[in-house]
């Protein structure tokens, strides 16, 4: 099936990706942002039922991806992983990227968010559009929470060493017996990341290709420490 990217120039008060939504449980000036960003074949709701499970005084959005591959099937860029190793679209996921900065951007202005205290979080794919984002711009983040993912190798030679990098909070959670994106992916984006000096929290679980309650109980925590 062809896919279409759906981004659409911003128009008005419109963003630019469909997403879901969840306020903090009391109001709160200025709250914090986590965007969750889901895997390849997924959508919205799939990172969303995770939300009872992240701090309550976060707005928490979560994104749908802008390519599609079939109902209710989306992606940030195609990938094909029949000859064993992923073999993607470079041209899509810095499309991709790009529009994910102009996000965060237009809920930072819709939602007055605290800019001190905005996180990027996905799982696999998303978890890779988030180790690109946190990595190439992390001026505009606070931390990123990479589940099940891994850096794309076109990333590393535009990673530059600053402040804003070295700022950075990463958390890494990767199962061990992972058959899709395996450990060692996650081993070597913490030897990568340890270079470059961001504030790391690295973790490894007896599971696959999944988020587990322990990984969530872990990335609460996380999101909780200033």
């Amino acid at each position: 099936m062809e896919q279409k990217f759906q981004y659409e120039a911003v128009k008005g008060d419109e963003l630019i990706f469909k997403y879901r939504i969840h306020h903090p449980v009391n109001t709160i000036q200025n709250p914090g942002l986590l965007i969750l960003l889901h895997g390849v074949g997924s959508n919205e709701d799939d990172l969303f039922r995770f939300t009872n499970s992240l701090p309550e005084n976060l707005i928490i959005v979560s994104a749908r991806a802008p390519y599609t591959l079939g109902p209710n099937r989306y992606a940030w860029y195609e990938v094909d992983f029949s000859k064993g190793k992923p073999i993607y679209n470079a041209e899509q996921a810095e499309k991709s990227l790009l529009v994910i900065k102009l996000f965060i951007n237009q809920l930072i202005e819709r939602y007055s968010v605290d800019q001190s205290k905005i996180y990027l979080s996905g799982f696999s794919q998303g978890a890779i559009m988030s180790y690109s984002a946190g990595l190439t711009f992390p001026e505009k983040l606070t931390g990123i929470a990479a589940l099940s993912g891994r850096i794309l190798e076109e990333i590393r030679p535009l990673i530059k060493t600053s402040p804003a990098l070295h700022h950075l909070k990463v958390f890494i959670a990767h199962g061990t017996a992972d058959n899709v994106l395996p450990v060692h992916y996650a081993r070597e984006a913490k030897t990568l990341i340890d270079q470059y000096g961001p504030r790391l929290t690295y973790h490894e679980y007896t599971m696959g290709h999944s988020i587990d309650q322990f990984v969530l109980t872990d990335l609460n925590h996380w999101l909780r420490q200033e």
